[in-house]
């Protein structure tokens, strides 16, 4: 395998790292070429360009790909065919119609808010804004209220609990690269996620709701609703979606609980990320399939269909983890960590910045927190710090690969489709919700930082 670290001209090494990023941007800017295609070529520009030797070139090429998916692609792939299921069985929509119910209709808002939140951590985004939209528009008939003041809390919903709060893709994917355990995410993530839903979603949505009117897109009539009767149980599901989080949890804390070593060391092993999603999982296809009537086949066709995007995705983050490794094993991180120590930035707040200016170039929030989390870790000072720190360094790269969101942002054309609006009303709308949430989770990690 390749050294940790080469040692090259430092001059040398910062003119080839800023030309690798440069090409990068160009290639998926200009070009149009595929994420996985720049990155690739981006990274080994950077390494060639550094003068390291080809061979170990080819070796951290590998190492960058087998090091970053070791950690998450079994995560990625359980929670998906997790979410799949929560999916598939109504159990998004049960969770939402249930706190619409009990909420009422005029804090219907706050109550698409805490569904989305919920279901942000289990499912992909696209996929939850497929599921739940339609109450959007049942809600808003009702009421005549604008779809913005339903829509934008249940989307700030989806954004917060899919970027701060595991077993969601992005989280588990910032966490393993800056060696935070799960629980400890969980832990930081949950109140991050609680206060960037509140601020973006029910407080920006209720003043954009009431300012911006929107109408019900004009084939709202053809959505239909099923029966509520078809839907598990509210408790079931909410049950079922607290699994991996309560296991994970006690996994955690189970060094400063008063139990005996055998039972610690019990809840530990059942804690393990894999295993406490492999729970879950199977969980959700007893309950939520098989006890309700699904056929093995027709569990078989959801996972199977759940799993479909994981691959992308899964490639997509390999090819980031080449570039970070890239930029390590050529010591990057020795160069420019002790500039950026004596400069007067917190790193909090380069992590946030580097996230940011990825997300608003490339428009890919999984590339801006490959990118900003690999250089981040490339940083021996930054490793050196405790896992609370880095916990909040976390909060703040999952912040800025939000904020910003626009046109080269998939999210920034679904949301505006779904919702029937332009570009200009999306970018009033949705982009500056997508900042707030992260602006929000910069200034929460800022003060854990200090607590550090």
């Amino acid at each position: 395998m390749a050294d940790t670290t080469f040692t090259a001209d430092p001059t040398r090494l910062m003119v080839a790292a800023a030309v690798g990023i440069v090409v990068l941007l160009v290639l998926i800017i200009k070009m149009k070429l595929h994420p996985v295609l720049s990155m690739m070529i981006s990274a080994i520009l950077i390494g060639i360009g550094a003068g390291m030797p080809l061979s170990m070139i080819s070796e951290t090429v590998e190492k960058g790909v087998g090091e970053t998916l070791q950690g998450i692609a079994l995560l990625v792939g359980l929670g998906s065919m997790f979410g799949g299921i929560l999916e598939s069985s109504g159990g998004a929509r049960v969770v939402a119609q249930t706190l619409i119910n009990r909420f009422g209709q005029k804090k219907a808002g706050a109550a698409l808010a805490i569904t989305g939140l919920v279901i942000g951590t289990t499912v992909f985004f696209e996929a939850g804004v497929v599921v739940l939209i339609p109450l959007v528009f049942s809600v808003a008939k009702q009421t005549r209220k604008s779809t913005l003041y339903y829509a934008i809390p249940l989307l700030a919903g989806l954004a917060s609990g899919y970027a701060f709060v595991p077993p969601s893709a992005a989280s588990v994917l910032v966490s393993d690269a800056l060696g935070v355990n799960l629980g400890t995410m969980i832990l930081l993530g949950v109140p991050t996620a609680i206060l960037s839903m509140t601020t973006a979603g029910i407080i920006w949505g209720r003043f954009i709701g009431n300012k911006i009117f929107t109408e019900l897109p004009q084939n709202v009539k053809e959505i239909h609703d099923e029966k509520e009767e078809t839907f598990p149980s509210f408790g079931l599901v909410l049950g079922v979606i607290l699994v991996p989080l309560v296991l994970i949890l006690c996994s955690t804390l189970a060094e400063y609980m008063p139990f005996p070593q055998e039972v610690k060391d019990g809840l530990k092993f059942l804690g393990e990320p894999f295993l406490a999603l492999t729970i879950a999982t199977l969980f959700s296809m007893y309950f939520l399939g098989i006890r309700r009537g699904m056929s093995k086949s027709q569990l078989k066709q959801i996972l199977e269909h759940s799993l479909r995007p994981v691959g992308m995705i899964l490639l997509v983050i390999a090819s980031g983890g080449v570039i970070r490794w890239m930029l390590q094993d050529s010591g990057l991180g020795n160069v420019i960590g002790p500039m950026l120590e004596n400069s007067d930035l917190p790193l909090i707040l380069v992590a946030f910045f580097i996230a940011l200016l990825v997300r608003a170039s490339v428009g890919s929030s999984i590339v801006a927190i490959t990118m900003a989390s690999g250089i981040m870790a490339s940083m021996p000072a930054v490793m050196g710090e405790n896992m609370l720190y880095r916990g909040a360094m976390c909060l703040a790269i999952c912040g800025g690969a939000t904020a910003l969101s626009h046109v080269n942002d998939a999210g920034f054309w679904l949301v505006g489709t779904f919702l029937e609006i332009d570009e200009k009303t999306t970018l009033k709308t949705w982009t500056i919700m997508e900042t707030i949430v992260g602006v929000t989770s910069l200034l929460v990690g800022l003060v854990v930082s200090m607590f550090a």
